[in-house]
């Protein structure tokens, strides 16, 4: 169930992600940081409950 909610809302990051990028494409860097380091946490926190 929990993985479930995690697939969801990373899928509507990603979406509100590009739509950021396509509008403000000098944001990449920092969108692509961002993202990454809440994969990496949301892994972690998957990984150790």
């Amino acid at each position: 169930m929990l993985r479930d909610n995690v697939v969801l809302i990373g899928g509507i990051i990603r979406l509100i992600f590009g739509i950021v990028i396509m509008v403000f494409p000098k944001i990449l860097n920092y969108l692509v940081g961002i993202f990454l380091i809440l994969c990496g946490v949301i892994a972690l926190i998957l990984h150790f409950t």
